[in-house]
């Protein structure tokens, strides 16, 4: 039998207290860190539904966001639409299928098949389509690719395959092939010029324009000039009489 005063035993009695001590430090440091997490996490969640932080990142941005998906620094957004005024205070209107923002590079979006539309300087509107494209908020410059369909009020319409457009000095540009359907035929070009809101077209490299009517065809033709009537023919000289012998 082991007995009180043994060392040993008392050796392993002191041991067993300690950890009797600190199974209780660790039991009441549980009863407090468990629920505190747990009401860190519903104030978490509850901060996020009503004030958006992720909308506090894109304070640059005019733009109206659907439902959101997190995905590391990347958040996607569905069906958003910017919309603002150049500095000649003429509107412009973007809407997108999606749109990526890397919170790490907060001027920067990423369009999901985007559609742009912007007034011109004559207040016509041009209005381009695409399948993908990205936008700069600190530049207001906004680049568009793939299968680029672009239509203006005024009645032409072209296909691209690439454009950037310069919100705010009323650009657009294109470094590649364009066709254009014009009002009574067809052009292409290697590059696209608009400048000045639209002020000036200009087309570049390997310009070939075919025109369908060169006038109206509808227009009577002009009456044809009359003859002048023949000249009567001249009176006879009268005869003289023969004299008798």
């Amino acid at each position: 039998m082991n007995s009180i005063h043994n060392p040993a035993y008392l050796a392993g009695l002191e041991a067993r207290f300690a950890a009797a001590a600190r199974h209780s430090r660790m039991v009441r440091a549980l009863r407090i860190a468990v629920p505190a997490a747990v009401i860190l996490a519903m104030m978490g969640v509850v901060a996020v539904s009503i004030f958006n932080p992720f909308r506090m990142l894109l304070p640059k941005l005019p733009v109206d966001m659907g439902n959101l998906v997190v995905s590391g620094t990347k958040v996607t957004m569905e069906s958003p639409h910017l919309s603002g005024f150049s500095t000649d205070q003429r509107p412009y209107e973007v809407w997108a299928k999606a749109a990526i923002q890397d919170l790490a590079d907060p001027d920067h979006l990423e369009l999901m098949v985007p559609r742009a539309k912007v007034v011109m300087e004559d207040k016509s509107t041009v209005t381009l389509d695409a399948k993908t494209g990205f936008y700069d908020s600190k530049q207001s410059l906004l680049e568009l690719k793939k299968d680029i369909f672009l239509q203006s009020s005024t009645g032409y319409e072209a296909k691209l395959s690439q454009a950037m457009i310069d919100i705010n000095k009323g650009m657009v540009t294109s470094e590649e092939h364009v066709d254009v359907k014009l009002l009574q035929g067809t052009l292409t070009s290697d590059r696209l010029r608009i400048i000045n809101s639209g002020e000036v077209v200009r087309f570049e490299g390997n310009v070939v324009m075919d025109l369908d009517k060169l006038g109206d065809g509808n227009a009577p033709p002009a009456p044809a000039a009359a003859e002048p009537e023949p000249a009567p023919p001249p009176a006879p000289k009268p005869r003289k009489s023969a004299k008798p012998k």
